[in-house]
């Protein structure tokens, strides 16, 4: 792992040897408190860490008082251009802030945002996007450039260093994923201060997981990013199920359930897409279960792959066999599928 200093955000540590934390933000309107706090529930059942909300306006900054009443995990107030919210927010308990100082104002400003996460320790993420690359680093790199965000996020850095504060993480981002992974490159030998990763507008579900999976999975590989976000099209709570899929595969994170399934062909004579997606919902409820679950179509691989996990289903015609640790324990009908394995895993090492 990149050696970054240790950040607290709430209760929750990055940067050291802290294990890699999950962050998401909510689509709904901060000013509903019900509907956040039931948005931020959700997604911390199903793993999330740290959770970042709008606040665009006062109301909203003010509602981060009743909505932190209601959690049990960090919030990051995400402000831009008005400086008078930034501060709010962390009165109203935020537990960090994400400003960029290039859109906040002048010096003044920036100065009463940092005296006031200073005088509460609230750390700042300083945000720059590639979208957002000063002209003058623009011209000066012909373009935009891993080089240039890089350069545009250590002087926002500078600045608020020079304010006195370093309670500090840094987030640089870009929809072009190549671009992204060489910035992290970049600035992983400038700083120490933990990197906040992701692959911004990376799209739909589909086509960002995959455009994460390829950076996140490139930058983590090399031992940097402290804390990451998929940022996805789509219900919030894709993104942390993409987010914790790609730190299992990467072997940096344990625990869940794996599930492996086979591509159909035309041996198939069950519904293997429906039940593999069906396993994948059903194994969401066991994060203390740290196990391989297999989900085969036919008789030709499914029974020699299903022994290779934990417990598996290989399928035959409209019914399939239950193999637990390498032993095939009964046959069933397909639609027993779903409510046997349940019960496997309700009572496993039972």
């Amino acid at each position: 792992m990149n050696n970054t200093r240790e950040i607290a955000i709430g209760n929750v540590k990055i940067g050291g040897d802290n294990p890699i934390a999950i962050q998401s933000m909510t689509n709904t309107k901060t000013e509903d408190v019900k509907a956040t706090v039931e948005q931020i529930n959700r997604l911390a059942a199903a793993g999330c860490d740290i959770i970042r909300v709008a606040v665009p306006t006062m109301e909203a900054a003010k509602a981060i008082s009743e909505i932190k009443k209601q959690i049990n995990i960090p919030l990051v107030a995400d402000i831009h251009f008005d400086y008078r919210l930034a501060i709010a927010a962390v009165e109203n308990g935020a537990d960090k802030i994400r400003i960029n100082p290039g859109n906040i104002g002048n010096m003044e400003r920036i100065k009463a945002v940092v005296d006031k996460c200073k005088e509460y320790n609230v750390p700042i993420r300083v945000g720059v996007n590639s979208g957002s690359l000063e002209s003058g680093l623009v011209k000066k790199y012909g373009g935009v450039t891993a080089e240039g965000i890089v350069e545009s996020a250590l002087d926002k850095v500078r600045i608020i260093e020079e304010l006195g504060y370093e309670n500090l993480v840094i987030s640089i981002k870009s929809s072009d994923v190549l671009m992204c992974i060489k910035a992290h490159e970049i600035i992983s030998k400038k700083t120490d201060y933990p990197l906040h990763v992701g692959i911004t507008e990376s799209g739909t579900v589909m086509s960002g997981s995959i455009k994460s999976s390829i950076g996140l999975g490139n930058i983590l590989y090399q031992g940097i990013g402290d804390t990451i976000r998929v940022s996805l099209t789509g219900d919030p709570i894709e993104e942390v199920k993409a987010a914790k899929l790609i730190l299992k595969t990467l072997g940096l994170r344990s625990g869940g359930i794996t599930v492996v399934s086979c591509p159909t062909c035309g041996r198939t004579q069950i519904d293997l897409i429906g039940l593999a997606t069906a396993v994948e919902e059903l194994v969401q409820d066991y994060d203390h279960l740290n196990i391989k679950v297999a989900v085969m179509g036919c008789v030709v691989n499914g029974p020699g792959e299903a022994r290779e996990a934990d417990i598996g289903i290989a399928g035959g015609i409209g019914e399939g066999l239950l193999i637990k640790h390498g032993e095939v324990i009964k046959k069933l009908p397909e639609g027993e599928f779903i409510s046997t394995l349940k019960y496997e895993l309700d009572n496993w090492n039972n």
